[in-house]
């Protein structure tokens, strides 16, 4: 870690960007299981918000693995760096203002209790949303045939299969995709931020 660099704060305060974007940022934290509906929510979020002119923004494996973090394979550690930077993009987002949508399966509490630190230190709001479907079901949805191989052996440490899942313990929002359509997810996460004061 680099030990001679200072910290230079900016001009542009907080209440100035809630002003003139006329909402306050937030990251959004979409935890689960792979195929437990997590990026599709996502997505569909991102669009609903747009759609209402809403300054928001989706981080997910596709943007962030090919680029940013194309440098970091999928054992622990490396899982553990991967969420760490995802925390730390997502608190530079969400202190530009914006409504911050991020879909990773972040399989561990410490993991995401630590991105959860990385915004509270910056006092910038962080909500849990644990996309939950239970294993058996994500697992006959796999559309990428990820379970398939973690079952065959192909696929070393998956979660769910051959690698720990840690459920959140109390997420802001807690979504049962197998018991809940697409549309009703979005619009159970836009009556939070509606009601929290994030949006209006």
């Amino acid at each position: 870690m680099a030990t001679n660099v200072v910290f230079h704060p900016g001009s542009v305060s907080g209440v100035e960007r809630i002003e003139l974007l006329n909402q306050k940022g937030v990251t959004i934290w979409l935890t689960g299981l792979s195929a437990s509906g997590k990026s599709t929510i996502a997505c569909a979020l991102e669009q609903h918000l747009l759609h209402q002119h809403k300054f928001s923004y989706r981080l997910d494996g596709d943007n962030v693995r090919f680029g940013l973090n194309r440098d970091l394979g999928f054992d622990e550690k490396s899982r553990n760096e991967n969420i760490r930077r995802i925390g730390e993009v997502s608190k530079l987002f969400t202190d530009a203002g914006c409504i911050t949508i991020t879909a990773f399966i972040s399989p561990y509490r410490a993991d995401r209790d630590l991105a959860r630190d990385i915004h509270n230190h910056s006092s910038l709001p962080f909500i849990e949303v644990f996309v939950d479907a239970p294993l058996q079901v994500v697992e006959t949805r796999d559309p990428k045939g990820l379970y398939k191989k973690a079952r065959a052996g192909e696929i070393k440490e998956f979660t769910g299969v051959s690698a720990p899942y840690e459920a959140p313990l109390s997420p802001e929002i807690h979504i049962k995709t197998d018991q809940i359509e697409v549309a009703d997810a979005v619009l159970v996460i836009v009556d939070y931020l509606t009601t929290n004061g994030y949006i209006s």
